[in-house]
Formats: structure tokens, C-alpha cells, sequence
């Protein structure tokens, strides 16, 4: 048993242990020689392989179950002790009945296994935004990809002593180890079996069954969206599903912050470690996912990462798409499901060239003919394949990008993936009115996707899957920022914009994939133009839902002829009939929230309509 400082973290672990009734329990330190001598163990047992050394140094290779590829929305519950309380877009259960139900699987699920103790730091050691937590696992590779991902180990137990305070995280894959018995390839439980519970009022996670990351590294989304998002409501601060960006003007060496927040597959880390394509600017990256801002003194808000690493989606990474992506998993990286090369690296599609002969596809199957396999129905690498790699292996990443007090944040940027109606970019009228498009933040699906209805699926904020608590209340905390005393007025809140890049007119066959607007680096161009908007210039236009630039405000200077003065005047359009169309649907995703609804929502959605003549 553990024998730390702090009583209740020691009470805590022991009773945990009696639960699950692991072989040993291990502290966890942090070190590096930890991190090597865990990955070396796994592979000793034929759970991961370790990687071309000189090719990838201290990096590892590791193949899931597969019924353990991703989050599991359905098996997600946010177990506040009100139904109500969790809202409509959560999966909700009964506190008593859930743990009832957890405790009985807990019983004895680590046995054969250690119990690995991982106290942990979510943002920077000590920093005034950052918060503890202590997860218990009795998986190694959970173990090195907090060691990744969070700041863990001897310098977080100290804080946590000093404090007594830390948020408590039990996880376990589900799959006790019989003695005599070799361990499987990727220990998890049934998907009918997996659990990814959090309890709000209580401060906790309970998980069961799953070693993905997303459901078993619980300093993730776990700690730092759902519940964070609960604790941000109760404390005055906010935990978000977002990048931040530090954007530079070289001629004056003017700096601003961005944050911004997307739904899946619209370019979020592509956006976070960005390479301009127009001169005379800079991008460094400070986070690609989770942004947690609070105020300072000034009424400025800041914002930390609260992470330490990047758990990155990895096909379609390459050198053309985010070469500071692929160069950030060079090395002290896991890798999980993607290919396997015969000279010991990694492949997976869109890396940027051919897939070797005798490549191992995730689901240890060889690939005899590489020319011929079908990538959409049969990959080399899982559409869902990831790598785990420090952020501070990124060519880009910020110097003040672990700066305790958080970056000042300029502007803050929704977005989502829409063929037609959104402009390329517009700008919110004010703060509730900048709540009003987050509120509305949704993406074209198609039925073939995830088994979806075909048509826009609202993700608000780009906090559908993670939202801990009533997403209507969630709303609510977000307009009444601007009124609490440390907001000073709300006169130094960043300005708020919605993007676009992926309006298209599919008449036009001159345009690649019919897209008005080439994204990737080139969304550095509207960048450079919010930034003069934050210092209130740039020339607009005003439209019925907000303000869009003027014909020459966004510099196109130097783009492929396609895209062109009559392109920008498409994706830039605010089609009237469109947005009456767009009214039904918000109405609709606003029914939901009954009496939870803000009102300040509705009246923004009353004056959309008086402006489009409804």
C-alpha cells in the first residue's frame, strides 16, 4: 500500500484496492526511466512493440481491441443526482443505482494486475487555472500516456500533499488476470460492459471496461471537459473543447490570442499548429484541444492548456496537411492502431507517401498488396488511429505556452463544417450575440457517416459529448461571464467570430472538391483579418446575422486563380431564403432545452427573424 502525506489520498487508495483487489500497488513517480521501463514491460508481454529506435526514438506501437477504437457515447452517463441537472444531451443515471452497478464490477477486476497510483496536474504545477487530480488504473499504457499527457508524478503528489485537495479518478479495463493465465493483446470488457461515468456534485469518474484513451486517460475529457465544465459554472470560469493559437504581426511584432472551438472533422488541430501562407505573419501553438480561461486582475480572461501533449488523430497527418503535427510525434510518442512498417515506423493513410510491402494493419493483419486495398473499407490504420505525443516536441509551440497565468485571449472563433448557408467568416454584434452562435454551432452529416439522420447536427460550443452538466445552464453560465465582478464590466472580453472554411458550389469544376475557399494554411488569411478587427479595424458589412467583411478586407493576393474577387463575393454571401431555412432548424435544436433555455437566446433568435422578415 502507498504511504504518502496526505491521509485522505492514502484512505482513498486503500480503499480502492480492497474493492479491486489488484497484485501490487505501484505510486507512480513521472520519470522518464518510469515511462521506458512500463512501454519495455509491455512489449516484454507482447502488448505493444517498440519502435525503430533511430527512426523513432523512445516510441511505441500499440494495437486495441477492436470494440475499443473510440469515446463511447452511449456508455457515457453524467450521473448528477437530478435527472434535470443533466440535461437533455447527456446520458443520464441514478448516482446509488450507478455505483450500486460499478461496485459490483469493481470487485475484484485487478486481480493479477497492479494497481498504478498517478497523481497529476491538469495545466501548468501550481498555476492559479490548473487543478489535481489522482487517477488509479491497472493499465501501464494509460500510465504512459498520462505521463504524455498530463503533468504527473512526484511534483503533483507534492501539491496534492501540501493541499489535500485533488480530484479522484478510478479506471480499470475490466479484465482481472488469472494467475498462469498470458494477458491479452488489449484487456478490455464487452462494449455492453464499458462504463465512462461522472458524478458533477461529487467531483468524480468512475470507468470501467475500456482502455481507449479518451475513456481511460481521465485527466481528458473526463476531468478536463465534464467535469471541469461543471466546476468552471460553479466558480466563474470556463473549461472548453478548444485551441489556442498566438498569432504575430511581424512587421510590429503585435501578438494576440485565439481560441476556437469546432466539432469534429473541421480542422481544429490543422488550425492550432497552422503555417501561414502569406507573408509577414507568425502562428505558435499553445494548445490543440481543451482551453480553460479564467480572469485576471484586469478583467482580462486567460487561458491555459491544461494539458501536456497532444492525443492526435492520425490519418491525413502529413507534411502537406500539418507538418507541426507529424513533426511533433518524432519521438517519446505512442501510437495506437495505426500501420506498422516493416522496418519498425509507423504508416497510415495520408501520411504523404506509399504504404511499405508487409506493412501490419491495425488489426494485425499484413498488407501483401498495398496498391489495391480498399482505404475506405478496409485501412491500414483505423479511421480513429491516434498518437500521443508531448507538446513540446511541436516545431511551433509557444514560449509562453506553459506560462502558469494563462495567455490573454483576443478572440474566440466557432466553426463548423457547412456546404452552404455560413459565410466564411462573420463576427458577433456583441457578447450575448457571440453566446447566440455558439449556441448554433453544427455540421453537415451524412446517414452513411455514423448512422446519423442526414442533415446538420448541432454540436454547441463543440461540447456535445462533453458538456458535465444541463447544456441549457451551460448556456446560461457562458452569457452571464460578462457580468460577474471579475469580468470588470466585460469591456476587455475577447470579440467573437464564426468561420467557415468549407462552403462549397459544386458547379464549379475548377474549384478542388468544389470548395469557395482553399483552408489549411491559407485560413491564415482570415486570421490576419480578425486580428485588425480586434483593434476595430478592417472595413464590414453589415448583415441580419452579423458583420462580414468588405470586398478587399480578407488579402487573396497570391491564391490559385480559382479562387478569386467572385469566389470571396460566394463564400462571403448571406442568402436570405437560406437562413429562413436555418431559423426552423435552430428553433427546433432550441425546443430541447425547456425552461433551461436562456432568454437572451431567444430574443437573439426573435431579432435574426425580424432582420430576415419572419
Amino acid at each position: 500500500m502507498i504511504n504518502t502525506k496526505n491521509a485522505k489520498l492514502n484512505a482513498w487508495v486503500k480503499m480502492w484496492a480492497d474493492i479491486c483487489q489488484p497484485e501490487n500497488v505501484y505510486l507512480c513517480d513521472g520519470s522518464d526511466e518510469e515511462f521506458t521501463r512500463l512501454m519495455d514491460e509491455c512489449v516484454a508481454n507482447g502488448l505493444a512493440k517498440k519502435l525503430n529506435e533511430k527512426k523513432r526514438p523512445n516510441s511505441y506501437y500499440f494495437q486495441s481491441d477492436p470494440s475499443d477504437v473510440a469515446r463511447v457515447e452511449n456508455r457515457t452517463f453524467i450521473c448528477s443526482k437530478k435527472q434535470e441537472d443533466a440535461g437533455p444531451t447527456n446520458n443520464w443515471m441514478d448516482p446509488v443505482e450507478m455505483k450500486h452497478i460499478l461496485i459490483n464490477k469493481y470487485n475484484g477486476c485487478m486481480k493479477g494486475r497492479t494497481m498504478y497510483v498517478i497523481p497529476f496536474s491538469m495545466g501548468p504545477l501550481g498555476g492559479p487555472i490548473s487543478q489535481l487530480g489522482v487517477e488509479l488504473t491497472d493499465s501501464a499504457y494509460v500510465v504512459g500516456s498520462m505521463k504524455i499527457m498530463t503533468r504527473m508524478g512526484k511534483k503533483a503528489l507534492e501539491l496534492i500533499e501540501k493541499s489535500g485537495e485533488f480530484i479522484p479518478c478510478i479506471h480499470s479495463v475490466g479484465k482481472p488476470l488469472p494467475a498462469g493465465l498470458k494477458d491479452a493483446k488489449w484487456p478490455c470488457a464487452p462494449i455492453d460492459e464499458k462504463y465512462i461515468v461522472q458524478f458533477p456534485e461529487e467531483r468524480e469518474i468512475w470507468t470501467y471496461g475500456s482502455g481507449y484513451g479518451g475513456n481511460a486517460l481521465l485527466g481528458k475529457k473526463c476531468f478536463a471537459l465534464r467535469i471541469a465544465s461543471k466546476m468552471a459554472q460553479e466558480d466563474g470560469w470556463l473549461a472548453e473543447h478548444m485551441l489556442i493559437l498566438r498569432l504575430t504581426k511581424k512587421a510590429t511584432n503585435e501578438t494576440k490570442y485565439v481560441c476556437a472551438a469546432f466539432p469534429s472533422a473541421c480542422g481544429k488541430t490543422n488550425l492550432a499548429m497552422l503555417i501561414p501562407t502569406i507573408p509577414g505573419w507568425d502562428v505558435k501553438t499553445v494548445g490543440d484541444d481543451i482551453a480553460w480561461m479564467k480572469f485576471d486582475e484586469e478583467g482580462n480572461l486567460r487561458a491555459i492548456n491544461p494539458e501536456a501533449g497532444f492525443f492526435g488523430v492520425a490519418p491525413y497527418t502529413s507534411a502537406k496537411t500539418n507538418k507541426n503535427a507529424l513533426d511533433s510525434c518524432c519521438k517519446n510518442t505512442i501510437f495506437t492502431n495505426v500501420g506498422y512498417t516493416p522496418d519498425g515506423d509507423i504508416w497510415w493513410e495520408g501520411i504523404g507517401y506509399d504504404c511499405p510491402k508487409g506493412t501490419i494493419d491495425w488489426k494485425g493483419n499484413i498488407v501483401n498488396d498495398p496498391a489495391s486495398r480498399d482505404a475506405d473499407e478496409n485501412p491500414v490504420a483505423h479511421k480513429n488511429s491516434r498518437f500521443a505525443a508531448p507538446a513540446a516536441n511541436c516545431p511551433a509551440i509557444d514560449p509562453d505556452w506553459e506560462s502558469p497565468k494563462g495567455v490573454k485571449v483576443d478572440a474566440i472563433l466557432f466553426g463548423g463544417r457547412r456546404p452552404n448557408t455560413v459565410p466564411l467568416v462573420h463576427e458577433a454584434e456583441d457578447w450575448a450575440h457571440g453566446v447566440f452562435m455558439g449556441s448554433i454551432v453544427g455540421s453537415e452529416v451524412t446517414a452513411a457517416a455514423i448512422g446519423l439522420k442526414a442533415g446538420v447536427r448541432r454540436d454547441p460550443f463543440a461540447m456535445l459529448p462533453f458538456c458535465g452538466y444541463n447544456m441549457g445552464d451551460y448556456f446560461q453560465h457562458w452569457i452571464d461571464m460578462e457580468k460577474l465582478p471579475q469580468a470588470k464590466g466585460g469591456k476587455n472580453l475577447p470579440k467573437i467570430f464564426f468561420v467557415n472554411w468549407f462552403r462549397r458550389d459544386k458547379s464549379n469544376k475548377a474549384l478542388p472538391g468544389g470548395f469557395l475557399w482553399p483552408g489549411y494554411g491559407d485560413n491564415s488569411r482570415v486570421l490576419a483579418y480578425i486580428f485588425d478587427r480586434c483593434d476595430g479595424k478592417g472595413e464590414t458589412v453589415d448583415t441580419p446575422i452579423g458583420k462580414v467583411p468588405a470586398k478587399g478586407a480578407i488579402n487573396i493576393e497570391g491564391l490559385d486563380s480559382c479562387w478569386n474577387e467572385k469566389t470571396m463575393e460566394q463564400v462571403l454571401a448571406v442568402n436570405v431564403d437560406e437562413w429562413k431555412e436555418e431559423v426552423g432548424r435552430i428553433e427546433e435544436h432550441f425546443a430541447k432545452f425547456g425552461k433551461h433555455l436562456p432568454k437572451e437566446l431567444v430574443a437573439r433568435l426573435d431579432t435574426l427573424k425580424k432582420r430576415l422578415g419572419m
